[in-house]
């Protein structure tokens, strides 16, 4: 079993920024595709971003791919998620998922598609 923890979460004014992490607990990510999605309260879950096991292809959510940005340590495989600009409307619970790729390219916006998910990590965007 995967365990997955995501770390970062903060409460900030608008426009500032965020980092967010997501690393497995005692193993690595580098064998998974990994996406982060969020939820808002009242709102289903929507796909943010995603980044393939090569590192080099990432895909976003059309809304948001101007200000967020996906990574990933080539060694280990921790995921990051760098939030710029932010917006009150940016404010949810973001969680990563990893997914069991089966190819290095792999990668999916598809919240199902993801075999393993981490608890959640809060972020407020608020004056």
């Amino acid at each position: 079993q995967l365990q997955l923890i995501e770390t970062g979460g903060a409460s900030v004014q608008p426009g500032g920024s965020l980092m967010l992490s997501c690393a497995a607990s005692g193993r690595t990510l580098d064998t998974y595709a990994v996406g982060w999605f969020r939820q808002a309260p009242g709102k289903d879950r929507e796909f943010v971003a995603t980044i393939a096991i090569s590192g080099d292809r990432a895909y976003y959510a059309e809304s948001l791919k101007d200000r967020f940005s996906i990574s990933r340590d080539k060694i280990d495989g921790t995921v990051y998620l760098q939030m710029r600009s932010l917006k009150p409307e940016d404010t949810a619970v973001y969680y990563c998922g990893a997914a069991r790729a089966l190819h290095y390219t792999y990668m999916s916006s598809i919240a199902k598609e993801y075999d393993y998910w981490g608890q959640g990590t809060q972020v407020t965007v608020s004056s």
